[in-house]
């Protein structure tokens, strides 16, 4: 089977302020998931899903059917807060829906062969495309999963702290857990980050994730007994997230299989607040002008 890139664009973005999603950032208007798609494709993706909110559907489609028509197939799947709750008595208060393995559980039917997931807001480069797609295409399978690891150096910012879930790797390469670490600056000659015992130092070597993962279609179903548990345990939490990594880490302890830790050199960057949206900019004209995209992805 092909490929297929699911794409989580259904965030609310409350902390960016705007749907950063849809916001043009290329010289011909290009978002940031466009440059995603333009490397999915050249790596061999034949499909893309979009996982978006249904009140914004249209907006959304508007956007990019015109531009992906004929390139790529296109589907969509709408992350609604009661899909898959049946049996649980949903609390008022709770207003946004589950997380990022939830909107994965909503592509039930729709995705039905190996993909990979990435962030929409979030630039991953074409060399995590190319080893994603081969990941896919020669080594996925119901016990074998993957994510694509990148080096913590290559994805700091120049503007503050940021927060990453920094890779376990075992001695046989595959992923043994992630530690979330919150406050995470420095450069490629140092690397720190600060919990509440103060500042500690982060190996040179140090790889994490960017919510870029390849997965088999074994993870929905997983996914879906997992969510079960999960809202039965912290259903009355309002602020609960049935997230990637809780999946991943279910199925590594729970002996399904190994998740291969996939590194790429790629230099990641994107938009969490409105400060990041000019060096986000200034980097892709950077490309752009290096020859690594045309000026116009589509024409």
């Amino acid at each position: 089977m092909q490929p297929t890139l699911v794409i989580l664009a259904a965030g609310m973005a409350s902390r960016y302020g705007s749907m950063k999603q849809t916001q043009s950032f290329g010289p011909s208007g290009e978002t940031i998931m466009e440059y995603s798609i333009y490397d999915a494709i050249k790596a061999g993706f034949k499909k893309v899903v979009f996982i978006i909110r249904e009140d914004f559907a249209e907006t959304f489609k508007s956007l990019v059917e015109p531009k992906l028509a004929g390139k790529i197939e296109i589907d969509y799947v709408f992350q609604k807060l009661e899909s898959f709750t049946e049996g649980h008595q949903i609390p008022a208060e709770r207003t946004k829906p589950w997380g990022t393995a939830h909107a994965l559980l909503c592509c039930k039917g729709t995705v039905n062969e190996p993909f990979a997931v990435i962030n929409a807001d979030d630039f991953y480069g074409r060399d995590a495309f190319e080893k994603a797609a081969s990941f896919l295409q020669n080594k996925v399978n119901d016990s074998t999963w993957a994510v694509i690891a990148y080096h913590l150096k290559n994805t700091l910012s120049e503007n503050g702290s940021v927060s990453r879930g920094v890779i376990d790797v075992s001695a046989a390469g595959d992923m043994a857990g992630i530690n979330e670490r919150t406050k995470v600056y420095g450069n490629a000659e140092a690397m720190f980050y600060e919990d509440e015992s103060g500042e500690h130092a982060l190996p040179n070597d140090s790889v994490v994730s960017m919510n870029m993962f390849c997965f088999a279609n074994s993870f929905i179903s997983l996914s879906e007994s997992m969510f079960q548990s999960f809202l039965t345990n912290n259903i009355t939490n309002p602020k609960s997230e049935f997230f990637i990594p809780l999946v991943v880490d279910g199925f590594i302890k729970q002996g399904h299989g190994v998740v291969n830790v996939v590194p790429t050199e790629a230099k990641w960057f994107g938009v969490t607040y409105k400060e990041d949206a000019p060096v986000v900019q200034q980097s892709i004209d950077t490309l752009v002008q290096s020859g690594v995209y045309p000026n116009n992805l589509w024409a």
